[in-house]
């Protein structure tokens, strides 16, 4: 299987909808569309619907027929890191190699774009053709449950607690679990909601997607001492700059990586009920350790 062919094909698909989606959306200012599209449509590696669809590929299901939640997920993640950007949170000027979306539109602007993105998604994700009201509504609380306070905004309210402080390394787990983990996790198990996973297969993608986000999480903290800033499209060294506590601080930069690779071995090992159709998730885990950006 050619790991980065189909990634390609099915950002490509992500990219192609997400316009249309937009497309759907009204906003009634023109600076607030614009604004939304900047951060939307500025690349990405589109990681969160293509790990929906191959969630859904896995457990024997098509996983391009739930395109449209995966682009709500994508909107989900695209509001967090324009708040996570801003000055009264991490304070960055750039994201994917260009100015971040309060650089060019002010934190104000910036922020309403984030707000509009996060209720577009649940919109978004209610146009999903294809499965009963009963999934869908399934699939509406796992994103939701993991996009608020107990994920993804709790795990941010957590880090932006730790700054300057030393912290343990349950909470900064914690903090990872919610800040980055969570989506991770819902994308995963609502692709295999969707594709009508069974409770053993559920389960098998669950633990799949915990060890994939720790492993993402791991690296993307080792990329920011080690990364080339051209590659990883922001500076080299931000977590330092905002006293942040990481997996290398709290231990070492061997002892990350080792970390991290137990991580990938867990996340392969937790996918041995499945056949060659979770072969796609079993190389995307093994690439997040060797990746560079």
């Amino acid at each position: 299987m050619e790991l980065k062919k189909i990634w390609q094909e099915r950002s490509a698909l992500v990219e192609e909808q997400l316009v249309k989606e937009l497309n759907e959306a009204n906003p009634l200012d023109k600076t607030l569309c614009e604004s939304m599209k900047y951060s939307l449509m500025a690349g990405g590696k589109r990681l969160r619907p293509v790990l929906l669809m191959a969630a859904a590929d896995a457990v024997g299901a098509k996983g391009t027929d739930y395109l449209t939640t995966g682009c709500a997920m994508e909107m989900i993640h695209t509001y967090s890191l324009i708040h996570d950007d801003l000055p009264a949170m991490d304070d960055d000027d750039y994201r994917r190699g260009k100015l971040t979306n309060h650089k060019v539109y002010g934190a104000g602007m910036a922020t309403l774009a984030g707000d509009a993105l996060l209720t577009l998604a649940f919109e978004v994700m209610l146009r999903q053709q294809g499965v009963s009201a009963e999934k869908l509504v399934q699939v509406v609380r796992e994103i939701s449950t993991a996009a608020g306070p107990d994920g993804m905004v709790g795990g941010q309210a957590l880090d932006m607690e730790s700054e300057d402080k030393q912290i343990s390394m349950e909470t900064m787990k914690n903090i990872h679990l919610g800040k980055t983990g969570a989506l991770f996790r819902a994308a995963i198990r609502s692709g295999a909601i969707l594709g009508g996973a069974s409770e053993e297969a559920l389960q098998a993608l669950t633990v799949y997607a915990d060890n994939f986000g720790l492993a993402f999480q791991i690296t993307d903290d080792i990329l920011d001492v080690i990364g080339d800033e051209q590659v990883i499209g922001k500076p080299v060294g931000s977590d330092e700059k905002n006293h942040k506590s990481t997996y290398v601080t709290l231990t070492s930069l061997e002892e990350a990586q080792k970390l991290a690779q137990e991580a990938v071995d867990t996340a392969i090992d937790a996918l041995k009920i499945f056949g060659e159709e979770a072969d796609f998730l079993r190389e995307l885990v093994a690439f997040l350790v060797k990746r560079n950006k």
